[in-house]
């Protein structure tokens, strides 16, 4: 077992750095998203979960996963600590469990959720994956070709 490097308060300290809202790759997303033409609604907090981006005109929910927090399979991002592996085996079930209890429960209420991992959202493909996902045609925000064509 590896000792841990820092003392309590310090490791305290550094753990309430980590923001629940407003993190790096939530931005980018939301960047990709506004240039696409997409308006959307931040952190509801009368859905379940909180989720980060909400599309109401589309019921599409989109949630940003730290691969870390959220242990995303295969992202080497997704490592466990060597110190004090009970509590974050734990803490990682703990997350997962929540994960697909929110997933569905806004399936249920029928929203679409989609799930943006931290590594995905630093891809300089994610604009055109945010667009083929939400059925984006330049100039028409989230409409599909099928719409495009039914309208004319």
């Amino acid at each position: 077992m590896t000792k841990n490097v820092l003392d309590d308060v310090a490791r305290r300290k550094m753990m309430a750095q980590f923001r629940s809202k407003d993190t790096k790759p939530e931005v980018m997303v939301r960047r990709a998203l506004h240039r696409l033409g997409f308006r959307f609604r931040l952190h509801r907090s009368d859905l379940p979960g909180t989720p980060d981006i909400v599309l109401p005109r589309h019921r599409t929910i989109i949630l940003v996963h730290g691969c870390f927090w959220h242990q995303h399979n295969g992202c080497r991002d997704a490592r466990m600590p060597r110190t004090r592996q009970d509590y974050w085996s734990a803490k990682f079930q703990r997350n997962s469990e929540r994960d697909v209890k929110i997933t569905a429960a806004l399936t249920a209420l029928g929203w679409r959720v989609l799930v943006v991992w931290e590594c995905d959202a630093r891809k300089p493909d994610l604009a055109t994956y945010l667009a083929s996902v939400l059925g984006h045609v330049p100039g028409r925000a989230g409409h599909t070709e099928d719409e495009e064509t039914a309208a004319v």
